[in-house]
C-alpha cells in the first residue's frame, strides 16, 4: 500500500521540510476525489482543510451581483488550494469547484493547528510557505478585477 509519505515530501510546497514535520502532516492527510461541476467549498463556510492538486482542475471564483460567478484562477496539478484554514476565523474567502475530474491530497485544517500549536516551528513554517500562496492569490485577484474593471481606452 502506498503511503502519502513520499507524494508529500516531492511536492514542491513541502519540499526541503524536516522529516519530523513531514510525518506530522502525513497524519493530517487522506486522499479525496472531486467529480467535474462538484463544489469543493463556498465563501463564508467554515474552512478546515486544504489541498494539493494532483490531477484535473479547480476554478477559484468569487460572486457578484451583477456578473454571478467570477473565475479568479484556476488551478491545477502541483497547486495548493485554500489557506484560510490558518488563518482565524477560518472562513473560506472564495468559492472553489472542480471544472474536470480532481483528485488530490485533503490536508485537515484542525488537525495541523493542533500540531501547529505544540510545535512552534512547524507552524512557522507553514505560514512562511502559505504567505507565497497567498500573494499569489491575491495578485490574481488584482489581475482579474484590473481585466474586468480596467479603463477602456
Amino acid at each position: 500500500m502506498e503511503t502519502l509519505d513520499p507524494i508529500l515530501a516531492e511536492h514542491p510546497f513541502l519540499r526541503g521540510l524536516d522529516q519530523r514535520h513531514l510525518r506530522l502532516i502525513v497524519g493530517c492527510a487522506s486522499n479525496v476525489r472531486f467529480d467535474a461541476g462538484q463544489t469543493i467549498f463556498k465563501e463564508g463556510e467554515e474552512a478546515n482543510q486544504f489541498y494539493v492538486i494532483r490531477s484535473g482542475k479547480v476554478a477559484l471564483q468569487i460572486y457578484a451581483a451583477e456578473r454571478g460567478s467570477i473565475t479568479v484562477d484556476t488551478l491545477g496539478e502541483g497547486d495548493i488550494l485554500g489557506w484560510s484554514w490558518l488563518i482565524p476565523p477560518y472562513n473560506w474567502h472564495f468559492d472553489a469547484e472542480a471544472t474536470e475530474l480532481t483528485r488530490a491530497i485533503a490536508l485537515d485544517g484542525k488537525c495541523l493547528r493542533k500540531k501547529c500549536e505544540e510545535d512552534h516551528d512547524l507552524g512557522y513554517e507553514l505560514l512562511k510557505r502559505f504567505s507565497n500562496i497567498i500573494h499569489q492569490r491575491l495578485e490574481a485577484t488584482r489581475l482579474q478585477l484590473l481585466d474586468l474593471y480596467g479603463t477602456h481606452a
